[in-house]
C-alpha cells in the first residue's frame, strides 16, 4: 500500500529517540496492519535528535512511498516530537503510538470503533480500566510512581482518567488542531496538557481499555521524569488559568 495522492485517512505519528534497534520491527508491524486493514495512511517518524542511526533505520524500513522521517536537530522531548508529527500530518485521524509498540498497533481498530460509536474527538488507550489487558507489567516501582502521579493529577486537574500516560491515542486532526497548536510541554507530561486543554475546550474525549506490554528498555527516567512532569502540570494549570490557551 502506498500513501494515496489525496488525503490519507490516517496519519501514524511515532516520536522516536535512539530507536535504531526497535523501530524497524515496529514499522514492519505497522505497515502490515495498515495493508491488512486496507487503510489509506501515512507513517510519520519523528527522530527527536537521536545520537544513533534512528533516521536511517526508519527511512530504510519505510521505503520511499510508505511515509516520512522528520528530524529535530537536538533532543527536545516526546511532546515536541508529537507536535512536529501532528503539524506534518495530513490524515483525517492521527494515531500517536510509541516506537516500541507497547500497545500493539492492531488496538487502533478498538479506538477507531469507539470514536465512531461515540462520535468522539479524542480516544485514549488505557492500562487502568477493568477490561485493560496488561500482558507484561512494569516494575513495582514504576507502577507505584504511576499510581501516585495519577492520584495527584486527578486532584489537581479534576480529570477522572485512569491512565493519561499510555502512549496510544487517536484524535480527529481538525478538531484537535486548535489544542495542539497551543501546547507548550516538550516532555512526558504533554499527554496531560493534551487531555486537560481538550476537555476544557469542550471536546469529546473517552478512555478505552487496550492490551499493553511493558518494554524493559524504557526511555523514562524514574529519578528525573516525575519531578519534571509535576512541574509541567503546574505550568499547564497556571497558563490555562491566565488564559494562555485561549484563541
Amino acid at each position: 500500500m502506498t500513501v494515496p495522492a489525496g488525503r490519507p485517512h490516517l496519519s501514524v505519528v511515532i516520536p522516536s529517540y535512539n530507536e535504531e534497534q526497535r523501530l524497524p520491527a515496529s514499522l514492519r508491524s505497522i505497515l502490515d496492519y495498515l495493508d491488512t486493514a486496507k487503510l489509506p495512511a501515512e507513517v510519520l517518524v519523528v527522530d527527536d535528535g537521536s545520537t544513533d542511526d534512528t533516521q536511517r533505520a526508519a527511512a530504510a524500513a519505510l521505503g520511499r512511498e510508505r511515509g516520512r522521517v522528520l528530524r529535530h536537530a537536538e533532543n527536545r522531548g516526546k511532546g515536541a516530537g508529537f507536535r512536529t508529527g501532528f503539524a506534518a500530518a495530513q490524515g483525517r485521524w492521527v494515531l500517536l503510538t510509541d516506537a516500541d509498540l507497547s500497545t500493539p498497533i492492531a488496538e487502533h481498530a478498538r479506538l477507531a470503533e469507539a470514536a465512531r460509536q461515540g462520535d468522539l474527538d479524542l480516544v485514549i488507550g488505557s492500562r487502568g480500566l477493568r477490561d485493560s489487558r496488561v500482558e507484561v507489567a512494569q516494575t513495582r516501582l514504576r507502577r507505584s510512581l504511576g499510581k501516585t502521579f495519577n492520584r495527584i493529577l486527578r486532584t489537581a486537574t479534576g480529570m477522572r482518567f485512569r491512565d493519561t500516560q499510555c502512549g496510544f491515542k487517536l484524535m480527529d486532526r481538525e478538531r484537535l488542531a486548535p489544542v495542539v497548536e497551543r501546547m507548550l510541554v516538550d516532555g512526558f507530561a504533554f499527554d496531560v496538557e493534551l487531555l486537560y486543554v481538550a476537555t476544557r475546550f469542550g471536546l469529546r474525549v473517552a478512555e478505552v481499555p487496550v492490551t499493553w506490554r511493558n518494554s524493559p528498555d524504557s526511555r523514562v527516567s524514574m529519578t528525573k521524569a516525575p519531578p519534571r512532569m509535576l512541574i509541567d502540570v503546574l505550568r499547564v494549570l497556571w497558563r490555562f488559568r491566565r488564559g494562555g490557551y485561549n484563541p
